[in-house]
């Protein structure tokens, strides 16, 4: 499955992100990490959304941000906003 893929990279990139932000070593980041077992608080949080929203181009909501408890669902939220900028702006469309 090609989205598997996709996804993959996607974590790699989103645990890399938390990894630089929080100054953790990649390794011991895996996507059923929670933020609670990484030690991260929200102030944490909002340096990870900041850097995230820097990293791939997207602008995080208030309500998603409040959804992201573990990097599981910070990638399936990161893939959602990123699948939903596809839509609006398709390939070839500027």
């Amino acid at each position: 499955m090609s989205d598997e893929c996709d996804v993959n990279e996607l974590g790699r990139r989103v645990i890399r992100v938390i990894a630089q932000t929080q100054r953790i070593p990649p390794d011991q980041i895996s996507l059923d990490s929670t933020f609670e077992e990484l030690k991260i608080d929200s102030l944490d949080g909002i340096n990870i959304v900041f850097a995230l929203e820097s990293e791939f181009g997207i602008a995080i909501p208030d309500d998603g941000v409040q959804n992201m408890r573990s990097v599981r669902e910070t990638v399936a939220g990161v893939e959602r906003l990123l699948r939903q900028k596809n839509v609006a702006a398709p390939p070839g469309a500027a």
